[in-house]
């Protein structure tokens, strides 16, 4: 192609400012409230909350099918998801209003922080738990994961 031609084109930066779109209007307050009331947010309380029974719930049935040493390790294996999830939303929580760049690295920060006390957690495993079985511990922590999804759904309701 003609380097010239190219130099030429009009390149389109996706602006509002071409006559052939109207650039957004801002929501009155009644179109606000009425949004939040349409697509409510779900707490991440609510959450680590579910997480929690849900783990215990499986520790309970994994202790009444195998034994007490699967269920403690079930029940280690849902704190493994539980208490990283909780301090996640402790310090993500509490940069709430912190403006935009801030609370994208705070979440990032707090997420690497989850990450490594999960990380930490279960090397530990071996040590503070009695008679570990890693099966009972390795699908307390796959169904207690699969809780965030639940929050999806409750935001569909």
């Amino acid at each position: 192609m003609d380097q010239a031609l190219i130099m030429n084109e009009r390149i389109d930066h996706g602006r509002w400012d071409d006559e052939d779109e109207e650039p957004p209007v801002p929501l009155t307050a009644a179109q606000a409230q009425a949004l939040r009331e349409k697509h409510p947010q779900v707490s991440a309380w609510r959450v680590v909350a579910t997480q929690a029974l849900v783990g215990v719930a499986v520790a309970a049935l994994a202790w009444g099918l195998f034994g007490g040493d699967a269920g403690l390790s079930a029940l280690y294996g849902a704190a493994v998801i539980v208490l990283p999830t909780a301090l996640l939303a402790r310090g993500v929580g509490r940069m709430a209003g912190s403006g935009l760049v801030a609370g994208a690295m705070g979440f990032l920060v707090w997420t690497g922080v989850k990450l490594l006390l999960s990380l930490a957690m279960l090397l530990a495993a071996a040590r503070v738990v009695p008679g570990l079985n890693w099966p009972a511990l390795l699908v307390a922590m796959a169904v207690c994961l699969q809780v965030n999804w639940l929050a999806l759904l409750w935001r569909r309701r």
